[in-house]
């Protein structure tokens, strides 16, 4: 199928220097590069590496809000004042 693609000079000045070092149309590797770029779109996305787990006692339960509050609170009450204030609870 012939189509008509408005392409940056500078890019077509490419496309003609490398069509013309590998031997083949330009029509051949834009082909060539379109097929490529369909092929790494459908890739399925890389796998992550699993995230880190601590063994150990757990200080707070995450869910509850307020506790978690009170956790930092005396987390960031000891940076500053060299002592853990006591637990209101």
């Amino acid at each position: 199928m012939k189509t008509t693609l408005n392409i940056d000079d500078g890019v077509i000045a490419q496309l003609k220097r490398e069509a013309a070092k590998r031997g083949c149309t330009m029509g051949v590797l834009v082909e060539s590069a379109l097929r490529l770029f369909f092929k790494e779109s459908r890739k399925p996305p890389a796998e992550l590496p699993p995230l880190p787990t601590f063994h150990g006692r757990e200080l707070v339960d995450v869910s509850d809000r307020e506790a978690l509050y009170d956790v930092l609170n005396e987390e960031k009450h000891a940076r500053l004042y060299g002592s853990r204030k006591p637990a209101d609870r």
